[in-house]
């Protein structure tokens, strides 16, 4: 099929070949040969009249013509793919698709798990992919590709470009050693957390401080911070045997001491809430797929914070029915409804 004398198949390999930045893994990317992807790439070129990738040393670079092209291809793809590939109706007892969620190693532990218990009593045919965030500083990218179908993560990290929803606060605490002087005192005052030595989480490809670590910067309090690690749920680990002070999500505290010997104390300052949102991708919202997933997250939710003691989710079937299949006819956004308060 060709559009103003384009042959549309070759937007598939164009959207490939600017996003990969390199011949074989463009042809890898769309399951190509390489030949045939070199062969695609002449014939663009000879259409824009552009060379659009240039070897510069090693690596093969995106002419200005080809940045310009890059985020409208992808668009105009993912437009299609919402209007064609989403079925009307979606129901979880009988779908074999694989949803993949961005999400941190803490919505791993903490909320996930009440997600798939869920999921499992509605299907034992639904698979999920829980796969690492991306670069936060522009978390639009990974939906605009299409990489995946949600992020679940805190609000001030979300795209102004695509729907949000909220899914729960969270606030933070002191995680300390129980042999720890901290520990001992049952508080930690304000003098006392300024001087000691902290553990600070700073996950991979977030370029901007931590919740805990923007506020106390602006209020103009300094810490020392001797060890930095990338994984929430290793700053536990990391206090143990020591002094030192984790400054944690209250609900990844509270799992962490059914399995390590912790104390957790109240931040000895107001620190700000956590907002954990999930995000999709703007063409997306009346996938009924996603519809039933984001009822979901909100179920899981209320597992979550039902029994506050207990981390992990029962293995007890649901007497309750199978929700009904979503529609894409579910409202405008597709919304599901939200929690009662």
């Amino acid at each position: 099929m060709h559009f103003n004398k384009l042959d549309l198949n070759l937007l598939v390999a164009l959207d490939a070949l600017l996003i990969e930045g390199s011949i074989s893994r463009a042809a890898a990317r769309v399951h190509l040969s390489q030949s045939a992807m070199s062969n695609a790439l002449a014939r663009l070129r000879a259409f824009f009249e552009d060379d659009l990738l240039v070897q510069v040393g090693r690596t093969l670079e995106l002419t200005p013509r080809a940045k310009a092209l890059k985020e409208a291809v992808r668009d105009v793809l993912m437009r299609v793919d919402s209007a064609i590939a989403a079925e009307p109706q979606f129901d979880p007892s009988r779908s074999d698709r694989t949803f993949q969620l961005l999400v941190s190693d803490y919505t791993t532990v903490t909320l996930m798990p009440h997600l798939l218990a869920l999921a499992r009593r509605q299907s034992s045919t639904v698979r999920f992919q829980l796969c690492p965030l991306p670069h936060l500083d522009q978390p639009q990218r990974a939906l605009g590709r299409g990489e995946a179908d949600m992020m679940v993560i805190p609000r001030n990290y979300c795209s102004p470009d695509h729907p949000v929803e909220p899914l729960f606060e969270e606030e933070y605490v002191c995680a300390v050693w129980n042999g720890s002087r901290f520990a001992r005192a049952g508080a930690v005052s304000e003098a006392d957390y300024a001087a000691a030595d902290h553990v600070e989480v700073q996950p991979s490809g977030v370029g901007q401080p931590t919740l805990d670590t923007w506020f106390l910067e602006r209020s103009g309090m300094e810490r020392r911070i001797e060890v930095r690690t990338f994984s929430f749920i290793a700053a536990p680990f990391l206090v143990l045997g020591t002094d030192r002070i984790a400054t944690i999500q209250r609900r990844l505290g509270r799992m962490a001491q059914q399995f390590l010997p912790l104390t957790i104390l109240e931040a000895p300052m107001a620190l700000p809430r956590m907002a954990q949102s999930v995000q999709w991708h703007k063409y997306r919202s009346r996938d009924p797929g996603l519809v039933w997933l984001r009822g979901l997250l909100h179920q899981a939710v209320e597992e979550m914070d039902a029994r506050p003691e207990a981390a992990l989710p029962t293995s007890a079937p649901s007497t309750a029915p199978a929700a009904a299949p979503a529609s894409a006819s579910a409202g405008r956004t597709g919304k599901p409804p939200r929690r009662s308060r």
